[in-house]
């Protein structure tokens, strides 16, 4: 070959290169939302891990990504109209919380792919198994089965040992719901009275005021806040409340502790929302949802508040901080 021609030949192959880097990616369509917090607060910590992994997977906003945000605001009754209008908006991927809104879009559409980061998804009917979901919807089960509720039960008792009344925070379609039942079956054997206070909808601060009255009239020992998802967008008001009305109180959320609550029993959600993240990951690369296996939460963290157990005037049994995972002082 001529040194001419070989040259040339060079020149094309890095014209051809820098063709193809330049050449525009495909454009990536998600649908991003929440049951109950604002839009304005989706990409807030945890869920900023989410986004923080896309961008590490390779996926910028403007250049291969459009992220479309949602919310229900906590108005349950509007779930299934905003679960049809995303459906409608055609995105390649919904990603939502919670059983209710995974529900509804389980209902809008057998099609787009959603990953979704709720509770048991099987006991639930959303999908058929945890190995092979077997439809399009697959996601993250933010508990490690029914029993993780008997767990944070048994640490709220062994921290005080005289437990025999607990108020349940929760609405009351959370009580009669999957979640309900199984705290219901703990309480009981544990020998427990569970005292069911409900968050009306939509579950704003008046609401929240409301139950607390009800509840420092009931002679509760303590509070088991659940984990819906409106007592994760109130976590600052509820931790407030129970401060007010000093009963101890167990949360699902390690975020209600550092905001000054006194115990939770609690996954990993920034890790999870990763984890949720490369699952879109693996269906923008051609893997379908019924192939894709939920990710069942493993690690859980046991945090206190010995601040706050001060505060309530709480002597805090040496098993329980030694059982505990971080202590905060």
């Amino acid at each position: 070959m001529r040194r001419r021609e070989f040259i040339a030949g060079l020149l094309f192959v890095a014209t051809a290169q820098r063709a193809r880097a330049q050449k525009p990616e495909q454009m990536r369509r998600i649908a991003f939302g929440h049951p109950s917090i604002p839009v304005a607060e989706l990409r807030a910590s945890p869920r900023r891990a989410f986004f923080e992994e896309l961008g590490r997977l390779g996926y910028v906003e403007g250049q291969n990504l459009t992220v479309q945000l949602f919310s229900g605001e906590g108005k349950r009754d509007l779930f299934a109209e905003i679960s049809r209008d995303v459906v409608r908006s055609k995105p390649d991927a919904i990603v939502t919380v919670g059983l209710l809104m995974a529900r509804s879009f389980k209902s809008a559409t057998s099609a787009i792919p959603v990953v979704v980061l709720t509770a048991d998804p099987v006991r639930a009917g959303i999908v058929s198994s945890l190995a092979r979901p077997g439809g399009n919807i697959t996601g993250v089960s933010i508990d490690a089965g029914m029993e993780v509720y008997g767990k944070r039960l048994a640490l709220l008792k062994e921290a005080i040992p005289g437990l025999a009344r607990m108020s349940y925070l929760a609405s009351r379609l959370d009580w009669e719901d999957i979640d309900g039942q199984a705290v219901q079956e703990a309480a009981g054997r544990a020998g427990v009275s569970l005292v069911g206070s409900f968050v009306d909808e939509p579950m704003r601060e008046a609401e929240y005021r409301r139950a607390f009255a009800s509840i420092s009239q009931e002679g509760v020992d303590a509070i088991f806040v659940t984990a819906d998802t409106g007592n994760f967008t109130n976590r600052k008001l509820i931790v407030e409340l129970a401060a007010k009305a000093r009963l101890p109180t167990m949360f699902p959320w390690r975020e209600h502790v550092e905001l000054g609550g006194l115990m939770a029993y609690a996954v990993d959600l920034p890790g999870l929302w990763r984890y949720a993240a490369r699952q879109i990951d693996q269906i923008f690369k051609g893997t379908t949802p019924a192939e894709l296996p939920i990710y069942q939460a493993t690690k859980f963290e046991f945090v206190i508040n010995l601040k706050t157990a001060k505060a309530l005037g709480l002597t805090v049994p040496p098993g329980i901080l030694v059982a505990a995972d971080e202590v905060i002082e």
